[in-house]
């Protein structure tokens, strides 16, 4: 085996290291999938569609979740190149998937579809791109529709940028015109990365991925030294100290190689069980004579929107904390704790980053663990200060203080709606119903508008983007980003059955929504939950008021069945005793509900009931 000394690295100055950002559907796998076929690292036989999303999920729904990276060879004017593609995820919901992947690049694609133009998320992920100080290539996809637009969009993008509609490249992803320009262009205008072979190893961690044979995968960029199989290397903020049993680059698939130098991007692994070890945006440095000074990382993702998770089956607990610590070891941005429930049992309290993250996480719990899952409704984090000056912070209906509150505080967001300019009318009146206020308003051209609105978080978490959708025939598009806290005059509503609160229907609303919830609820249960032997009221209360009220009639068993005529005296004694007897039922009785009402109520909310009603 050669020294380390007489490795051969990649020179810094032929590497570039770039991602592709862009909105959902937009042609992102599209387009890394010619790249791969271009570069040759992927023959006819091996290649399938969206070659880098490799997990079902990303399959089946068509979106990506988890960025990929992957190593490609490049040719230009007789010079090899080595370029480094990560493809990342364009929901708003896997905004720190980008924010990672953009920390390991010094160029992006921005990719745009030429017959839609530019959405709100893509101009999200821009300003991170421009944030970090990246170079950004303007790029066209789909111009080979026939409802592409190409010349009106790539004036807007130069305009959005700061560049000239000449300067934005124009491709097809799908049939691969275009793309070798574009490869081209990545070499020749995107920089190439700096750093000091001959310093101590530094590497920034930026994504890790859990192998149940060969444990923790770290995906690295190099940004000083090298690294090498073999080495001892260090974490430098929990400190741990590890021996590389293995090194490589992904081309497109993992593959051993003798080290990793300055700009290149590969994987580690050290054979720990524990990702926690192996944390996203850690600094990685030799452990002998390693560097002293870590790079700057990025702050953890915090939790926005809070849900319980519960087996239909008791049993099934134990599999499911295995499941979630599983999880977390591929999902940063996953955090859970326990929790009990009076009606449901034992469960945990998840924290998302929005309602698709949650919709996710719950799929791949149920496919991968084989798991039957309830989740309770979701809710954002509120600050609650009492009369006392006490704080209490509640993520759960269940944790709503019972003494004299003062004041309320719950998340507000930056939402920013991009939409053809006919839709405003509809979308400022959308967004005024959902306690929105509106901050400003640009036109990116004549037909198309930017709204920005500052806005409670939980109003956006529910229905907002199927209702944005609806209202616009499917051509809004919706980011948001945290913008603090506001005073908001929120109350909890609980659901009484035979006078009893069920803690799993209860929710925080705003007081205006509070009756709405209210009697939704409550005429839901009762179209749920079977009827009984006594007659059963489901109430909705704010405190000790109740705002609505339904009621589930007895069942009437025909005592009088065995009655053929006779006397009336008869008649009425049988009905007297039934009528005793159910009274007597209705003092001891509890109700009975059973777990299918619990999946229906809590899983079809506003907006399913939206859809029912047009259907």
């Amino acid at each position: 085996m050669s020294s380390f000394a007489d490795r051969t690295f990649t020179a810094p100055e032929r590497i570039r290291n770039f991602c592709i950002i862009a909105h959902i559907d937009h042609g992102k796998s599209t387009l890394a999938d010619r790249m791969l076929q271009l570069t040759g690292v992927l023959d006819e036989r091996s290649y399938r569609a969206q070659y880098l999303d490799r997990m079902d999920i990303e399959r089946e729904r068509g979106i990506t979740i988890k960025a990929q990276n992957v190593r490609l060879p490049w040719r230009v004017d007789g010079v090899d190149h080595v370029l480094h593609l990560i493809d990342t995820p364009g929901h708003v919901d896997f905004t720190y998937e980008v924010s990672r992947a953009l920390a390991a690049c010094e160029g992006a694609i921005l990719l745009v579809d030429a017959a839609q133009g530019i959405e709100a998320q893509t101009l999200a992920n821009l300003y991170l791109a421009l944030e970090k100080d990246l170079t950004v290539i303007p790029v066209l996809n789909k111009i080979d529709l026939p409802a592409a637009e190409p010349d009106r969009y790539a004036a807007e993008l130069a305009h959005i940028i700061g560049c000239e509609p000449a300067d934005v490249l124009r491709v097809s992803a799908k049939t691969g015109l275009g793309v070798r320009e574009l490869l081209n262009e990545v070499v020749r205008l995107i920089p190439a990365p700096t750093g000091d072979s001959r310093a101590p190893a530094r590497a920034l961690i930026f994504d890790s991925v859990y192998d149940t044979y060969r444990g923790v995968v770290t995906y690295i960029r190099v940004m000083d030294g090298r690294i090498a199989p073999r080495q001892r290397i260090r974490m430098m903020s929990t400190g741990a100290a590890h021996e590389l049993l293995e090194v490589g680059i992904i081309s497109p698939e993992p593959k051993p190689s003798d080290g990793l130098g300055v700009g290149e991007v590969g994987y580690l692994i050290t054979g720990v069980k524990d990702v926690r070890q192996s944390r996203v945006g850690d600094t990685v440095t030799s452990e002998r004579n390693g560097a002293t000074e870590p790079l700057s990382g990025y702050r953890d993702p915090r939790p926005m929107v809070y849900s319980g998770l519960y087996p239909v089956d008791g049993s099934d607990y134990p599999e499911l904390r295995d499941a979630l610590e599983k999880l977390q070891l591929n999902d940063a941005a996953l955090t859970f704790e326990p929790e009990t429930s009076s009606a449901l049992g034992f469960g945990f309290r998840c924290g998302f980053l929005g309602l698709l993250h949650l919709e996710i996480t719950r799929d791949r719990l149920e496919r991968e663990a084989g798991l039957d899952l309830i989740s309770t409704a979701p809710n954002v984090v509120y600050r609650v200060v009492l009369e006392d000056g006490a704080e209490r912070i509640v993520t759960n209906p269940s944790d709503w203080p019972g003494g004299k509150i003062a004041e309320v505080y719950e998340p507000i967001v930056r939402a920013t709606v991009i939409a053809p300019t006919e839709f405003i009318g509809t979308i400022m009146e959308l967004c005024q119903n959902r306690r929105g206020r509106l901050a400003g308003m640009d036109y990116l051209s004549e037909t198309r508008v930017e709204l920005r609105y500052t806005m409670p978080l939980a109003e956006i978490i529910f229905d907002f983007f199927d209702a944005l959708k609806s209202r616009t025939r499917g051509y809004a598009s919706l980011d948001y980003e945290e913008a603090g806290e506001q005073v908001a005059d929120l109350v909890k509503v609980d659901i009484l059955l035979q006078g009893e609160p069920v803690d799993a229907f209860s929710a925080i609303a705003h007081r205006d929504a509070a009756y709405g919830y209210g009697t939704r609820m409550t005429a839901k249960l009762r179209e749920l939950i079977p009827r009984q032997q006594f007659e059963v009221p489901i109430q909705a209360a704010i405190g000790s008021r109740i705002i609505a009220r339904e009621n589930i009639r007895a069942i009437r068993k025909d005592v009088l069945a065995k009655c053929y005529g006779g006397d009336i005296t008869r008649k009425r004694k049988l009905l007297e005793k039934q009528k005793e007897g159910k009274k007597r039922m209705k003092t001891i009785g509890r109700v009975e509900v059973p777990q299918e009402a619990f999946v229906a109520a809590l899983s079809t909310d506003e907006a399913g009931d939206k859809a029912k009603g047009k259907k």
